[in-house]
């Protein structure tokens, strides 16, 4: 059986549940709640792939079956996608393969780090084209929809929309020209798309929401293995007519009591993932199964995230769990015998965090926003060991060739990438050091690196 065919018999045979079924408070409030949770990365997908689609024809930049190329590391201004990295530069485009399929053809990178993330539209990772998987010589690569025969050697694509994110590693200005080669060298060749429509975001009310989800969920059938959380959320009707109007005022309350329920558990992480201040990635980060929560809050912290075997995030966090850091200085000294074990390079981004839960980069005097392996002019320790210095002013004292700016005032947050982590991370055996919280006043008059070491213990204090 076809997959719309299995959505459309689903929803078919479980939307005739009886009224009393549908007025029942509990039912419905945790019909929303899941309902909300399931097709939050739907709707962000679409949020993007519409604003992709929006830019694209004002800067006359293709990103509908064309790659769209950012050709300079992103900046404080740019809000399309939270927590970007300024590592690698973006190429993106959102493919329709519902005409026919698609073939990608990637240029030789040689030893520079490349990947190109095909996602469907739930934000699962169903390929990745790079370093890592194809080496450095590219190559043409087919990929098909979910319906019809595929050639020898396609790629099938759960969904019949997907985008595809592709990642190429710049080294600082005067490496721009060459990874814009690089970048004109990734083509697409794809029948033409259809339109991308107008949904609502994820703020919008229920009704304008869950209708838009429906319409996303018909456009993008899910999996025969999501029929379990199909069959609880099917008595709000999603998938086919949505219809806002058949629900009782007491029903609309539960409704509204569903996503509330849903917002509060995106609020919150899994503790059984932290050691020593660090939030560490699940082991199904982009490929997400059922684990529907966890794809819910990747899609508003870390949209577009890679699987772990390609790059690993860990977000520092303060002792209440939350991302939000608020110390004016920090210090994350790595011994060194314990640099981040890589395969390709490690950073540490500051951002701004917002109220709504995102992060952006933030502005500083002295225009950097990450450090890390590929940091010009870091000074080491005298052991070998390696100092990071956080702080809202700069630190001085022969620290600021290792400052990371935080933003003057405000929330922020530090995210730690590892792109292709070596056995020790992806296993656990290799942790993170903990970030000490550093007495403001004092940083910029002690001399030297590595000295001050607080009796107070772990970021627990920030």
């Amino acid at each position: 059986m076809k997959r719309r065919e299995f959505l459309g018999g689903l929803i078919a045979a479980t939307s005739v549940l009886p009224r009393r079924a549908l007025a029942a408070p509990a039912l419905v409030r945790s019909a929303a709640r899941e309902a909300w949770l399931y097709s939050l990365p739907l709707v962000e997908s679409a949020r993007v792939r519409r604003q992709s689609a929006v830019l694209g024809r004002r800067l006359g930049v293709a990103a509908i079956n064309a790659f769209g190329h950012l050709r300079q590391p992103a900046t404080p201004h740019e809000r399309m996608v939270t927590t970007p990295n300024v590592d690698t530069l973006y190429s993106l485009a959102f493919v329709d393969l519902g005409n026919g399929p698609a073939t990608f053809v990637l240029p030789a990178t040689g030893k520079r780090y490349f990947s190109l993330h095909l996602m469907d539209m739930y934000t699962n990772t169903f390929a990745v084209l790079g370093t890592r998987t194809i080496g450095g010589q590219g190559g043409a690569f087919t990929v098909i929809g979910p319906r019809g025969s595929a050639p020898d050697g396609a790629i099938r694509s759960p969904t019949p929309w997907i985008w595809a994110l592709a990642r190429v590693l710049v080294d600082g200005p005067g490496d721009l020209d060459a990874v814009h080669k690089i970048q004109d060298a990734i083509t697409l060749k794809a029948n033409p798309a259809r339109d991308v429509g107008v949904f609502a975001g994820r703020d919008a009310e229920w009704r304008e929401y869950f209708s838009s989800a429906s319409r996303l969920l018909m456009e993008n059938p899910p999996p025969a293995t999501d029929s379990a959380v199909l069959h609880r959320i099917a008595p709000l009707g999603l998938g086919r007519n949505f219809d806002a109007g058949k629900f009782s005022i007491t029903e609309q309350t539960e409704i509204e009591a569903g996503i509330a329920d849903a917002k509060a558990i995106l609020a919150g992480d899994d503790p059984k993932q932290a050691s020593n201040g660090w939030l560490y990635p699940n082991a199904d980060l982009g490929n997400f199964g059922q684990d529907y929560v966890y794809r819910a809050r990747t899609a508003i912290g870390t949209l577009a995230a890679l699987p772990c075997q390609e790059a690993m995030y860990m977000r520092a966090i303060a002792p209440n769990g939350s991302p939000k850091l608020r110390k004016d200085a920090l210090r994350l000294t790595f011994a060194a015998d314990q640099i981040p074990p890589v395969d390709a390079f490690w950073s540490l981004t500051m951002y701004a965090a917002t109220h709504r839960g995102q992060f952006f980069l933030a502005g500083n005097p002295i225009h950097r926003y990450a450090i890390g392996d590929r940091t010009k002019g870091l000074r080491r320790n005298a052991d070998g060991s390696l100092d990071v210095w956080i702080a809202r002013k700069d630190p001085g004292a022969g620290k600021t060739e290792n400052w990371l700016p935080a933003p003057a005032r405000g929330p922020y947050a530090l995210y730690l990438r590892a792109y292709l982590p070596k056995a020790a991370l992806l296993s656990g055996a290799y942790r993170l050091p903990p970030l000490v919280p550093v007495d403001s006043a004092r940083l910029a008059h002690n001399v030297g690196t590595g000295t001050y070491s607080p009796s107070r213990g772990l970021l627990g204090t920030c």
